[in-house]
């Protein structure tokens, strides 16, 4: 168990670590900015934490990484970093998550059962947990849709005051479920998601204050 531990703090060392250097760089440009090393370190942590979810027998967390994993590889291609990189490299992450979802889904019996009849996690707990990931990982589709309209990766103010509200459930959730890795991982970003919002609110009202 302690192995996996290690990966699951392993994949919030490269999460936190993502945070932090987008609120220096954004602190330093005084706005939201969006540099290509978030989406890096946010391909490599999704990676780790969706082996540790796995190994964890958590659907909540295998749930939250499927639908974020393949916004953070959108927002490399709009980076121009996917096509940079190894082919092979491109080809084992691309394919990893959907390998895994296969095999899980090949025996409905035995996924029922393993995710969904936990001793470990009652269903309301399951249910608890599960909605706050799906709202953390909203902020990745609400990101790709602004993105995708502007034509470039971007990090608006809506992406951090979703952000906010799904890490509460999430380390809620991760109390009930005595998981230190969730607690821990979660909890350090919340200063950074206030800070980025009130950046966001400061460019914004800059932007009115200039324009009129």
């Amino acid at each position: 168990m302690t192995i996996v531990y290690i990966i699951g703090f392993l994949a919030q060392i490269f999460f936190s670590a993502r945070i932090l250097v987008q609120w220096i760089l954004s602190e330093r440009a005084k706005e939201i900015v969006s540099p290509s090393i978030f989406w890096i370190l946010s391909i490599v942590g999704s990676y780790l934490l969706f082996i540790y979810g796995w190994c964890r027998d958590d659907f909540s967390i295998i749930l939250g990484q499927i639908i974020s994993y393949y916004i953070y590889i959108w927002n490399l291609n709009a980076k121009g970093i996917w096509k940079s990189m190894n082919k092979l490299l491109r080809i084992v992450l691309f394919f990893t998550p959907i390998v895994a979802c296969i095999f899980l889904f090949e025996s409905t019996e035995n996924f029922i059962l393993q995710f969904f009849k936990n001793e470990d996690i009652p269903i309301w707990l399951l249910i608890f947990g599960s909605a706050g990931q799906v709202i953390f990982t909203l902020r990745f589709i609400y990101q790709i849709i602004y993105s995708y309209r502007r034509h470039e990766s971007r990090l608006p103010i809506g992406f951090w005051i979703i952000s906010l509200i799904g890490s509460s459930i999430i380390v809620s959730y991760g109390i009930f479920r005595l998981d230190p890795v969730l607690i821990l991982g979660q909890s350090v970003g919340f200063i950074a998601y206030v800070r980025n919002i009130i950046l966001g609110v400061r460019t914004k009202d800059s932007s009115i204050i200039n324009n009129k």
